[in-house]
Formats: structure tokens, sequence, C-alpha cells
């Protein structure tokens, strides 16, 4: 059984329990195991880096050397703590000068980062590492007639790997469509969710929400499939203020594309966090026969 180092981050514990267990139930049926990291701090999300950069990569080379010390290479399920996570690797390997800095500070908690592991995203370990064939043998209740719009956010693409498409990639695509189901096209499925804008610019943020929604909606999409926390915060807690201050009426489910793939592999709903949703999910069983497993 292939094993990773899953670093649940701050908001998978709690914001984003369902995700943490869909993570860990579907990778668990492709015979991946995540074994959460001891003793994780925070990554510094999406701000920390603009106050003091060598402190902000040191707090991530922390997480990176507990890894290396289990000898398992690194997965987040959240997009900014894959990111933050993802160069900080990069910059180490890349700047012997900030690799001496971090590892003397990190000497303080008995700890050294060699740079010997990988980090990855949890989309990746579907789409890269298990692969569509995979999945798509491993489905026991394919999604005929689910129209799931495949929002990636603007981080999952935003480090630039060899050989990757980053301005149409197509791998969230190809995840939802070996499940069964019908991948929409969402033009803006690589557009900013708004993030923490909504704490200093709420009318802002709100039009950045409303423009996602509407054209998932017009796109046909019956659910938005998202990889990240708070851009399911976002699509899914802010419906309601969307609603009020522009006039509209949306009622969209936002489900984490792990849920989905859960159905698609026969797993209960509970089991899958599936229930607990602000906005109910509860028409996408009207548009597909699920089978549920135990």
């Amino acid at each position: 059984m292939k094993k990773y180092a899953l670093f649940p981050g701050c908001s998978l514990e709690k914001m984003a329990a369902s995700y943490y267990r869909s993570s860990v139930e579907t990778t668990k049926k492709f015979g991946v195991e995540l074994q959460e990291l001891e003793d994780w701090n925070c990554c510094g999300a999406t701000t920390y880096s603009y106050i003091d950069e060598l402190l902000a990569n040191t707090l991530v080379a922390r997480n990176l050397a507990l890894a290396e010390k289990e000898g398992l290479d690194f997965v987040a399920p959240c997009s900014a703590c894959y990111k933050n996570a993802y160069f900080t690797n990069k910059y180490i390997k890349e700047d012997p000068d900030l690799w001496e800095h971090i590892n003397y500070a990190l000497e303080q908690d008995d700890l050294q980062f060699h740079g010997s592991i990988e980090v990855y995203h949890i989309i990746d370990i579907f789409a890269k590492e298990i692969g569509p064939e995979e999945i798509k043998a491993k489905v026991t209740n394919p999604l005929n007639g689910l129209k799931v719009a495949p929002y990636y956010g603007c981080q999952i693409v935003r480090p630039r790997k060899n050989g990757e498409e980053f301005e149409n990639p197509q791998f969230f695509e190809e995840i939802i469509d070996a499940m069964g189901a019908e991948p929409v096209d969402f033009a803006e499925r690589l557009r900013c969710c708004g993030a923490s804008l909504i704490m200093t610019n709420r009318q802002a943020a709100l039009e950045m929400v409303r423009v996602l929604l509407n054209n998932a909606l017009n796109s046909g999409a019956d659910v938005i499939a998202t990889a990240c926390p708070l851009c399911q915060v976002n699509l899914e807690c802010y419906q309601t203020a969307v609603n009020e201050e522009f006039g509209t009426d949306f009622k969209m489910p936002v489900l984490y594309f792990t849920q989905i793939m859960g159905l698609a592999l026969g797993l209960p709903r509970k089991q899958l966090g599936i229930g607990s949703e602000l906005v109910s999910a509860a028409p996408i069983f009207s548009q597909v026969m699920v089978k549920e497993g135990k």
C-alpha cells in the first residue's frame, strides 16, 4: 500500500471535516494510505509570506521536515497549503542560502530538511498517481447523467510544472469523466473565488462568487466540485448573501470532488460527510441512482 504524509492544515479537522473523511476513504479504495502528519503546524495560509518571507518558508519547511523524517511524500488537500508547501520545497532546493537559514532554524526543533520528498495536492494523487483508467475500473456506481462543474480555483495550477497544461488543464475533467459523470464546460473554473477578500471588501468578494455561481448554472451543472476548503466555503456559505445582494436565487450544491468520487465508488453518504451542507445536495440524488455500499 502506497503511503503519504497527510497535511490537514487548519481547515480539514473542523470546517472541512467532510473533505478530510472523503479523502481518506476514497484513497483507501485504491490502496493508498494517508497518514496524518504528527505535530504539524499552520502553513501560514495566504498572508504570512507578505509579512516575513524567510519565516514563512521556515514555518512550511518544518512540516516538510516532519514528513521527510517519516520517509513519506507530502500531500495537502487544501490548495493554499499545497501551494505554500510546493513553493517552499522548490525554493529550498534552488537556493542554498535559504536552505542554510531554514535548517539553522529547524535545529531548534531537532529537525533538518534535506529536500528528498515531493509535494502533492490530493487531486494529483487521483489524476496522476492513480489515473483515470484505474478510477474508472473501481467505479461501482457510475454517476450517469450527473453534470459536474469542475472548479480548480486559482492555486492548484499556480505552480508551473514541466509538461503540465496550466491555461487549459483537463485533469479535473478526466477524473469526473472516470466517475461516469459529465464535466460541463465551466469557463470560470480557474478564476479566484475571492478567498479572504470577504473580510476586507465584501461587495467585491460577493460579486466574484456571483460570477462563478452564475457561470456554473448557465453551464447546466447540477453540482460544483471543489478541491479547496476556502473555495467550498465561499461558493456554498455565501450563496444566501449573494442572493440578498444581487436578487438572485442560487441553490447550487457545492461538494468536494472526493465526496462525489466516493458516491461513484459506492461509499455511504454519511461516511463521506454528505448531508451536512448548507445548500442541500439532495437534488443530486434525484439526478442519479446512488447505490451505497457499506
